[in-house]
């Protein structure tokens, strides 16, 4: 039987995996676990081109770990190690680590700090663990990305001794990040000055100059910075005293507004999915739309001037790779930059797809972040990471 690394991305509601050869370069099996840890869950493996779908008996989380691990070994594929999308390292983990009982207490202290994320990650990492104990398990950072950040980045304008319990800016997308800036040196744009507007359901954008994350729009929590599918994006933070003092919410509710009920679906009020947006007619759908692309403008605007300059835009994500009208809006609120769009390079999802007289350039290049996750996982049990 064939040996395997895995990457493992779960959701609260979904579980990407791919399977690659151990020294995490070549992909192997690719799938996902629908409605994970739900009733009617289903697992869809693509491996060599050929598509499996199984539904799964159980709704728990242990079955659907099962499924990913049985369906591997029926086309030949051992796991030996898997690595996990871990959305918060804090300020303790700043690349791949080994889990063991610490760590993961770690992981779960900082659970406050990524409500939604943090928790689904711990519960795979035991699924794993009950399942099959000898398997290596490591916890791959979105937050490492950001950790050599300058000092001014990453504090906001409280008192000090917040800053140094942990309040401060962390940003998050790293894994995406950190496979945009491996990209950017096949492009002779390793040196360049890069905004990279990570657009999806959760939406970011990163200043990256010599391959370093110089600037994040994502602060404390996934909740800062641009208007996502669901969550608002920069708020000011009285919206939330109100919402406590007056409108009579706790906690509990005041997290399920800013998590679930805000960004383009709040807007909108009628979807989440920047599709089903863009074929609507009502106004409503329009305006979240357009507050979506100004956000971003706005976003690769300050992210230049923490560069002291800007000398091209990636897309990526979801919505970044797929969605030229999007990139199209985007850019036109930046041709003040310089940024001329070429259409028909735009519709295609060429590389670049800004015009040759274009004073700076846009380029679509797609995320991977299990890809990436698999390479630093295959590094540190190779020696080849510091801890």
């Amino acid at each position: 039987m064939g040996k395997a690394l895995i990457a493992i991305n779960a959701g609260s509601a979904t579980l990407k995996f791919r399977a690659y050869q151990p020294d995490g370069v070549q992909l192997l099996a690719r799938g996902l676990v629908d409605r994970f840890g739900a009733a009617g869950a289903s697992l869809e493996l693509d491996y060599g081109g050929r598509q499996t779908r199984v539904t799964l008996a159980g709704s728990g989380r242990d079955e659907a770990v099962a499924a990913v691990l049985n369906v591997l070994a029926d086309k030949g594929l051992e796991a030996v190690a898997v690595a996990h999308r871990v959305v918060h390292g804090g300020d303790r983990y700043t690349s791949p680590v080994v889990l063991t009982p610490e760590v993961v207490d770690h992981l779960a202290e900082l659970i406050p700090l990524a409500p939604l994320h943090q928790p689904a990650s711990l519960a795979v990492m035991s699924a794993f663990a009950r399942l099959d104990s000898r398997l290596t398990q490591i916890a791959c950072f979105d937050t490492a990305f950001h950790c050599g950040q300058p000092e001014v980045a990453t504090r906001f304008g409280i008192a000090r001794h917040w800053h140094e319990q942990g309040i401060r800016r962390y940003g998050f997308h790293g894994l995406s990040y950190a496979s945009i800036a491996r990209r950017l040196g096949d492009m002779a744009l390793a040196s360049q000055r890069v905004v990279v507007c990570h657009l999806g359901s959760g939406a970011s954008a990163c200043a990256i100059h010599d391959g370093r994350s110089i600037a994040s729009s994502m602060g404390f929590s996934a909740v800062d910075g641009l208007m996502m599918g669901s969550r608002p994006g920069n708020l000011d933070p009285e919206v939330v005293l109100y919402w406590l003092e007056h409108e009579g919410m706790d906690i509990a509710q005041v997290r399920q507004e800013l998590y679930k009920h805000s960004g383009l679906l709040g807007v909108s009020g009628l979807s989440a999915d920047m599709r089903e947006l863009l074929a609507s007619k009502e106004q409503a759908a329009k305006e979240a739309i357009e507050l979506f692309c100004y956000r971003a403008a706005r976003e690769v605007a300050s992210l230049a001037t923490a560069m002291k300059g800007l000398d091209a835009v990636v897309f990526t994500a979801g919505i970044g790779e797929r969605s030229p009208e999007i990139r199209a809006r985007i850019l036109k609120q930046l041709s003040w930059l310089g940024f001329e769009v070429d259409l028909a390079a735009n519709l295609a999802r060429s590389q670049r797809i800004t015009t040759p007289h274009s004073t700076r350039h846009a380029y679509v290049i797609a995320t991977d972040e299990e890809g990436e996750m698999a390479r630093e996982a295959a590094a540190l049990l190779c020696g080849d990471v510091q801890l």
